[in-house]
């Protein structure tokens, strides 16, 4: 007979058979709490027999294995997923508190426990199968579908004799006509990754730096830009920025630093950093970094840049008003003068990175003045006049006017309800990320130029129409001038109206940022989270006058 846990965090010892092929689902109620009765059980079958009863192991045998795949599916369709959250969230947080009081053997327990909770594991399976990644396989070609498929992958998560497949290499083009290697690891792994990764980020984020917003639960880069909106735009605010750029950091971090400070399994930390990837058929090995495609290797990438705040938040005095914003591997340090960057901060940033294998790129490194203006994490910022000004940059508005040009005229010969929904993704998530900033110009800037391309095509189209019916047929069924909609027919046969998103509709709002000290796994801030989760308007800034901005700006700093 086999034991197994039952209960995430205390043991629940349950009998499983393996003669039968399937385990125990998890909410077991004993056969005399539902019948009434009391049942002789055997420890050799789940079947509960009445005394006298003789025994029909056989045929359960028999019964359970050809309705093995059904009764599988059963069970994951079932699952009770919010009560599987929180079983998982639990431990989490005493993982967390036990990194906050410094009992690091406690906390190799929990993890212990969590990394083979079934919970987890359930959690683990549904992640790489529901996210956008469920369709490109590893090495292998195997996708997980169907519900049969992922429960007994969920069951298979084990440590003992686990061997993880090389990478599959491909790439893909960066803005700079260059092209990023990345890894993609295979179903089984990335589940591995996925369950380890939920007992690894309680300790991330409980060690990790108070301005770091990368890959971080509840943080985004609207919150790393209104942190340097805060660190810069006071009248005695910093004027010159340390723009920093690391050399190849995912793929360059040691390995054997990583190996003695994540607070992992390092065993299975290990098998990992040395998978090697496949390309052309030829497989190569790793010896350093992580692969860029790993669900975990962000987390691991963020875990080795944390400790860089404080660290030279105590390399000068505070009159120096130096402030640290990190989104991943991009970060900006401010500080009073040139000087204090050039000779105190920069050389603590590079000694900190050469123990960790990585360096500094001299050629997208800058220190600049305030007044001629940086970028960062996509915006422009440049003060004039005492004022702050962030505006979405000239380069990604232009590369999205290429990007709707070429939607324009990929979709030339396509129906119209199909260019529309293409286009109004493109706009709404460009328009979304901006909305936070100074953006009314270059939102005014996009819909002319959509209006523009529009034309264009129908003129194109309908070369012997004159403007007045493009204009009827084209622009006047949303009842809105400026408005491009068209009429059409959905499968069910009801009339739809499709019409573009003009961005300036969609406003501007400013944003509250989180709270630097803010952690989802300390119980302390479990409903700040619930509502910055659920309440849209708790992250952004409504109607107010100046005095009460100032006042709730000072609390969320």
């Amino acid at each position: 007979m086999e034991w197994r846990e039952r209960e995430v965090g205390r043991s629940k010892c349950l009998p499983v058979t393996g003669g039968i092929g399937h385990e125990t689902w998890l909410n077991v109620k004993p056969v005399a709490a539902v019948t009434g009765k009391i049942v002789q059980t055997s420890n050799w079958c789940l079947i509960a027999r009445e005394f006298g009863e003789p025994l029909r192991m056989g045929k359960q045998k028999i019964a359970n294995r050809a309705g093995a795949l059904i009764d599988d599916a059963k069970k994951w369709k079932s699952i009770d997923w919010e009560y599987s959250r929180r079983q998982v969230r639990r431990l989490q947080m005493r993982i967390a508190k036990a990194v906050k009081e410094g009992r690091y053997n406690r906390v190799k327990v929990l993890q212990y426990l969590l990394t083979r909770s079934l919970y987890a594991k359930l959690l683990a399976v549904k992640r790489v199968t529901t996210n956008k990644g469920k369709s490109t396989p590893g090495v292998d070609g195997i996708l997980w579908k169907g519900s049969e498929r992922k429960w007994r992958e969920a069951l298979n998560l084990k440590r003992r004799g686990y061997r993880p497949k090389p990478l599959r290499r491909i790439y893909i083009p960066k803005k700079n006509g260059k092209k990023r290697p990345l890894s993609i690891p295979t179903m089984h792994d990335r589940a591995m990754q996925a369950l380890y990764k939920l007992a690894l980020a309680p300790v991330a984020e409980t060690t990790a730096d108070r301005n770091s917003y990368g890959f971080r639960e509840g943080r985004s880069c609207a919150d790393a830009v209104a942190a340097a909106f805060n660190a810069l735009n006071k009248p005695n605010s910093a004027t010159w920025v340390l723009e920093a750029d690391i050399t190849g950091c995912y793929d360059n971090i040691a390995k054997e630093w990583m190996l003695e400070n994540i607070l992992m399994d390092k065993q299975v930390l290990l098998k990992w950093l040395e998978t090697g990837y496949v390309e052309n058929g030829i497989t190569y090995p790793s010896h350093k970094g992580v692969p860029q495609g790993g669900i975990i290797s962000p987390m691991l990438a963020n875990m080795t840049l944390d400790g860089l705040e404080s660290l030279i938040k105590k390399a000068v005095p505070r009159r120096s008003r130096v402030n640290f914003v990190r989104y991943a591997d991009d970060f900006i340090v401010t500080g009073k003068s040139k000087r204090i960057l050039e000779d105190s901060i920069k050389p603590v940033i590079e000694q900190f990175l050469s123990l960790r294998g990585l360096e500094l790129s001299r050629e997208k490194t800058f220190i600049t003045y305030i007044k001629d203006g940086f970028k960062f994490l996509g915006q422009s910022f440049r003060k004039d006049g005492g004022i702050l000004h962030i505006t979405p940059s000239e380069e990604g508005v232009l590369a999205l006017k290429r990007k709707l040009g070429d939607l324009i005229r990929k979709h030339v010969g396509s129906p119209m309800p199909v260019m529309i929904k293409k286009l109004n993704e493109t706009l709404r998530g460009w328009a979304n990320y901006h909305r936070h900033v100074v953006s009314s110009k270059a939102f005014s800037e996009v819909d002319r130029y959509v209006y523009d391309r529009l034309w264009d095509m129908l003129r194109r189209r309908h070369n012997s129409k004159s403007t007045g019916w493009l204009k009827e047929n084209y622009w006047s069924a949303a009842g809105k001038e400026n408005v491009f909609a068209v009429r059409d027919k959905t499968k069910k046969g009801v009339e739809k109206i499709y019409k573009v998103l003009r961005v300036c509709s969609i406003g501007i709002r400013r944003y509250i940022k989180i709270k630097a000290d803010a952690n989802p796994y300390l119980p302390e801030y479990a409903l700040y989270y619930w509502r910055r989760r659920h309440d849209k308007e708790s992250r952004l800034l409504g109607a107010m006058s100046s005095r009460e901005y100032l006042a709730l700006k000072a609390a969320h700093c």
